[in-house]
Formats: structure tokens, C-alpha cells, sequence
């Protein structure tokens, strides 16, 4: 067995040859999604199921709040919960429903995330966790949480006798 590819000997297919043509997955038999796996393939339960793991969310700190965007596209503000726990956790969660599938239809790619999606982050000291305010506009959800005036130190003058 050589080392070199054969380029011009045609297609090689050997599992012990790292440069056989054929593609190995490891990830085959397992019942997830892998980049072998066609979607007309995944069971319909796995395709329901499937973690909306993509919901990214940035988080900025300005002088006056914490600012929060997430990317829901395709979301109406009815499917997002937004929530405040005690211990100074703002939750985001929702869901996105999966199409009802038509057995007259072939599907080609399915790549568009669905499920259910949950993130928390613990606020700092300083929000003002009772005046949290979200909207959403064009999928994008934004949550705002004010902060707390920091108090600043008060100077006074004191003469100086003598």
C-alpha cells in the first residue's frame, strides 16, 4: 500500500489508506445529525426534536443598563419568554415549531434549527431587576436592564485652620 495517492489510478477504497476516496463518518449509526446523514433520513422524532442551539446573544454593558440582543428570526414575540428569578437570573426561552411535514414533498437539506432553546445569565449587583424592559422587532429581541446610579462619593471641603 503506498503512502502517495493515486491520482491518476483511478478510485482507491481502502479503510486503512489515508487517502482513500471513500469518506469514513464515525458518527453514523449514532441518532443525531452528522454531515453523512440525509434529512429525509432523520427520524421524525429526531427532526422535531432537534436543539435550537444556535441562538446566539450579545451582551453589553453600557453606563445607564445592561443590554441584551438575541437573533430569533422567524419567532413572533407570542413563542419568546422572557423572565426575572429571584436569585438574579434572567432567563430567555422559546420555541420554534418545525413545518408540518406533507408526504407528497421531498426534502433536499434541512438545516434551519427547531425545538425548544433556553439561556440564563446571572445579572450583576447593580441591575435593577424590577424595571426590565424587551421588545422585538424584525427577530430581533432586545432586553434591557437598567443599572443601579452608582452614588458618588461626596467631597466636602474642610478649611484648614492656622
Amino acid at each position: 500500500m503506498s503512502l502517495i495517492p493515486s491520482w491518476f489510478g483511478g478510485r482507491r477504497s481502502n479503510v486503512f489508506d489515508p487517502f482513500s476516496l471513500d469518506l469514513w463518518d464515525p458518527f453514523k449509526d449514532f441518532p443525531f445529525p452528522s454531515s453523512s446523514l440525509s434529512p429525509c433520513n432523520f427520524p421524525q422524532t429526531l427532526r422535531e426534536n432537534t436543539a435550537f442551539v444556535n441562538t446566539r446573544i450579545d451582551w453589553k454593558e453600557t453606563p445607564e443598563a445592561h443590554v441584551f440582543k438575541a437573533d430569533l428570526p422567524g419567532l413572533k414575540k407570542e413563542e419568546v419568554k422572557v423572565e426575572i428569578e429571584d436569585d438574579r437570573v434572567l432567563q430567555i426561552s422559546g420555541e420554534r415549531n418545525v413545518e408540518k411535514e406533507d408526504k407528497n414533498n421531498t426534502w433536499h437539506r434541512v438545516e434551519r434549527s427547531s425545538g425548544k432553546f433556553m439561556r440564563r445569565f446571572r445579572l450583576p449587583e447593580n441591575a435593577k431587576m424590577d424595571q426590565v424592559k424587551a421588545s422585538m422587532e424584525n427577530g430581533v429581541l432586545t432586553v434591557t436592564v437598567p443599572k443601579v446610579e452608582e452614588k458618588k462619593p461626596e467631597v466636602k471641603a474642610i478649611n484648614i485652620s492656622g
